[in-house]
């Protein structure tokens, strides 16, 4: 069952605001009976200002006037129609820890998935293409220094991110009629040496 958006404070509102019985609170905010007592009886939640659940889209006027007049009536929380985007769009922010990263995780891109197009790399690294394409040229001014490093483990993307990547870059090419570039498999992730015990 989903709960509503902080529920102590959403049962303080209830509590406050309506002639819900501490069952039917407790029932819609996931909390115990005698939580919800404490809560008004001041010994729990002490300092939480209420949530009113009505503005936030969770519950509706009617429904609480419903519950209202039977006490063995339980509160239905809304749908949530607008749900949060999954990702934003627009260029994605790297730490500057990670940025010297960057030429590596392209590099890698580039030698094991090179189907991709730049922008799906620009994306996925959150790069420009003329980076890309200095690396692609190795014309980059540090390129003695790079080395291809799988961009999930250096945390530039994610591996879902990735799979998606190929797998629209795979699409792209079979409606083109073009085969898939034969690509050696990327080497396994490296692991420290163990500590002989």
């Amino acid at each position: 069952m989903e709960l509503p958006l902080m529920p102590k404070a959403t049962a303080v509102w209830l509590i406050d605001n309506t002639a819900l019985n501490f069952r039917q609170i407790a029932d819609f905010c996931g909390l115990h009976p005698l939580e919800v007592q404490g809560i008004a009886d001041g010994e729990v939640a002490q300092g939480i200002v209420g949530l009113d659940p009505i503005t936030n889209n969770q519950l509706t006027r009617e429904e609480i006037e419903r519950c209202e007049k039977s006490a063995n009536a339980s509160l239905k929380l809304l749908k949530m129609a607008d749900k949060m985007p999954s990702r934003r769009k627009g260029p994605r922010y790297t730490p500057v820890s990670r940025r010297q990263d960057r030429p590596d995780a392209i590099a890698w891109l580039l030698r094991y998935h090179p189907e991709l197009s730049d922008g799906q790399v620009g994306k996925l690294v959150g790069t420009t293409k003329p980076t890309i394409n200095a690396i692609r040229e190795r014309t980059h001014w540090n390129m003695p220094n790079i080395r291809p490093v799988d961009p999930v483990s250096l945390g530039l993307c994610k591996q879902s991110d990735l799979d998606d990547a190929v797998a629209k870059a795979a699409k792209r090419l079979q409606a083109r009629g073009e085969a898939m570039p034969e690509v050696a498999p990327p080497p396994p992730p490296e692991l420290p040496p163990e500590d002989p015990v």
